[in-house]
């Protein structure tokens, strides 16, 4: 109860910050009611696995440095996730603010790690919080790069890959392993995230579209494969 309070207070700060960015997008692309209301509910959503999945010998004010960066990381991509469930074509101007806002959510990934690690705070639900913002945002922009029309359905596979491999670890234990850490794996997802940011501009043909994702998933399927790889090697005798 005593880490759910001292949270509390970062969450309402972090919600003033999406609400914030969830208006701005709203008036500035000219968008329905219901893309607030979709945001809030996104940040609702949030907030609530954040509460239930945080550790209670969680150090530092609050939820840490590091994790109010990746807390403020996901507060900006708030209005990216709720672009990719809002009904509605997709214009060349809502490309452009999806552009912006994903690029500084992932400018601000290079920060909280690093954070951690000077400030001594290095946590596993740190660590966990900070992927499922990046596998969030890579879900999200796979969606709307698919709504733009430039690429086929298949670039959703780029956002779907890591959670069909948390899927298939509840069929076969052994993919459930915890993986060492690696670089080929952070620097992979912010690949993804710059290939699908790559497609989705507006300046860019649609074959160099087609051509940056089919990259891009060859990229990501052969680092799933090597993870996938080891896993089951552990778990042979």
């Amino acid at each position: 109860m005593a880490t759910t309070a001292r949270v509390l207070s970062d969450l309402a700060v972090a919600f003033v910050a999406a609400l914030g960015a969830v208006a701005g997008t709203w008036w500035l692309l000219d968008l329905p009611a219901s893309y607030v209301l979709i945001g809030a509910a996104v940040y609702a959503s949030l907030a609530g696995l954040v509460l239930w999945t945080i550790p209670a010998d969680l150090p530092g004010p609050g939820m840490g440095p590091a994790n109010r960066i990746t807390l403020g990381r996901a507060a900006l991509a708030v209005p990216v996730f709720a672009l990719s469930v809002q009904p509605g074509t997709l214009e060349v101007r809502d490309a452009w603010c999806i552009i912006a806002l994903s690029t500084v959510v992932l400018i601000l990934d290079g920060f909280d790690g690093r954070i951690a690690r000077r400030t001594g705070t290095q946590t596993e639900f740190g660590a966990r919080f900070d992927m499922e913002v990046d596998a969030a945002l890579i879900m999200a922009l796979s969606v709307l790069v698919w709504r733009s029309d430039r690429v086929g359905p298949w670039v959703l596979l780029i956002g779907l890959m890591r959670y069909g491999f948390v899927a298939a670890s509840w069929i076969w234990p052994a993919l459930g392993a915890k993986l060492p850490p690696s670089l080929r794996r952070k620097v992979g997802a912010v690949a993804q995230g710059i290939v699908l940011l790559v497609a989705l501009g507006p300046i860019i043909p649609v074959w160099m579209a087609v051509t940056v994702a089919a990259a891009g998933l060859a990229l990501l399927s052969y680092s799933f494969a090597v993870d996938v790889r080891w896993a089951l090697r552990r778990s042979r005798p």
